[in-house]
């Protein structure tokens, strides 16, 4: 698999996906404004870390391990009935203990429970997403990228069509009941497009429990969930310091441009779950894996760097096209997230290393100190230069992480120490 040819399908994924997203956020913004888009903002973290946690964040262990023995018969079977169980059984607990916290989970995000309905409904339906998680990650790991690709297109196109019309005839409601159940419903399109190309069988996910297998996918769950909780969590916290500090309508332009950033960058981040995770997972000596970091940098960089370019001296069409002329306000500070952005796909396609290797310990210790400094920075930034520095924290936030990583991967990769 070649990263040039997996980019390009990531693009093509990346593309529908990227399109429904921003097309769902002008109907929000225009609708719903300023405070819809923070209103769905939050509810988009909560499914973030529930969506990790339904199949016990066992994704990038699937992928890894899938790829590992995509060969042996024995250990593949092993593998994946040993997934299939872990995911029902996460997804089933989560569900219920969110349909029974629903109310509290909704004052939480929203300040009131006006919001339960989709809590309720997104509880119900998780164990769908886990399922099409869990079908998505072995497609991943076996290489079947042409099929992954389809999948994730076409569940895109759904979910445009679905946020559409719920947010056009309910407003917020209908934009939290399309976050809640479009991403489980894809479920259904995966499951007839492996029945009918027999991508896999079945009964391979009836066998038994392995113990052995657990314990493997133990160190990606514990990676997976901090990486999970972490960010989200903090991003709903600067979300509600932001309301509570200068108003719901700050918040929703902080969310905005984070969208932004996370659009155009997804193309980078599905090449690197798509490509890096089981490529590096194959390889054993530490000069191949260097070398594959830097000829991902000479493809990845560029273009993270030309993009950030682009948008920024067209940022005032770009928010115009994604929003309303009321999110004009960002367009001032947009160069720090622009900034923030290329030092963090550098940070991330060497930690990617990390997750690969299962380095647990530095894994979660950089997730936890950075997302610790993240907040830090908020706070302090915010109180001197109000919105601008919650974008000026993320940038210096990214920049110490990028160093963090040089100097560990550093000892890695050039003093073949272990870390």
């Amino acid at each position: 698999m070649k990263l040039v040819r997996t980019a390009f399908l990531s693009s093509v994924i990346t593309f529908f996906r990227i399109g429904s997203n921003f097309i769902i956020g002008k109907v929000v913004a225009i609708l719903t404004g300023a405070a819809g888009v923070a209103t769905v903002g939050a509810f988009m973290n909560f499914i973030t870390i529930a969506y990790t946690l339904s199949n016990g964040a066992i994704s990038n262990g699937i992928v890894k391990y899938t790829a590992e023995f995509k060969d042996d018969e024995e250990r593949k079977n092993a593998l994946f009935s040993t997934a299939a169980k872990i995911s029902l059984y996460c997804s089933l607990f989560l569900g219920i203990v969110i349909v029974i916290l629903a109310k509290y989970i909704s004052e939480f995000l929203f300040y009131t429970d006006t919001f339960s309905g989709p809590v309720v409904a997104f509880g119900i339906t998780v164990g769908l997403y886990s399922l099409n998680t869990l079908f998505l990650s072995i497609l991943n790991g076996l290489g079947k990228i042409n099929y992954f690709t389809i999948i994730n297109s076409l569940g895109s196109g759904f979910i445009l069509v679905l946020s559409c019309l719920l947010i056009y005839y309910f407003r917020i409601q209908g934009a939290l009941f399309a976050l809640a159940v479009g991403q489980s419903l894809v479920f259904f399109v995966t499951l007839f497009l492996i029945i009918k190309h027999r991508l896999f069988y079945f009964p391979n996910f009836f066998g038994t429990f392995s113990k052995d297998w657990a314990i493997k996918f133990g160190s990606y769950s514990l990676m997976a969930i901090v990486s999970a909780i972490t960010m989200p969590s903090i991003q709903i916290i600067i979300r509600n310091y932001l309301t509570n500090a200068i108003g719901i309508d700050q918040a929703g332009y902080w969310q905005a441009m984070m969208r932004i950033s996370d659009g155009y960058l997804l193309v980078i981040v599905t090449a690197l779950n798509t490509y890096y995770l089981p490529k590096l997972s194959e390889i054993k000596e530490d000069g191949i894996i260097r070398r594959e970091i830097f000829y991902g940098y000479k493809i990845i960089l560029p273009f993270v760097l030309l993009s950030c370019v682009i948008i920024y001296f067209l940022r005032y069409y770009v928010i115009m096209l994604l929003f309303s002329s009321e999110f004009l306000k960002i367009s001032d500070i947009l160069v720090w997230q622009l900034i923030g952005d290329f030092f963090k796909i550098a940070a991330w396609v060497l930690s990617y290393v990390l997750i690969s290797k299962a380095k647990i310990r530095i894994f979660i210790f950089s997730e936890l100190l950075f997302s610790f400094t993240y907040l830090s920075l908020c706070y302090v930034l915010v109180n001197s230069y109000g919105l601008e520095g919650t974008s000026m924290a993320f940038c210096l936030n990214m920049i110490l992480y990028f160093i963090f990583m040089v100097v560990v991967l550093r000892k890695l990769l050039f003093y073949k120490k272990e870390i």
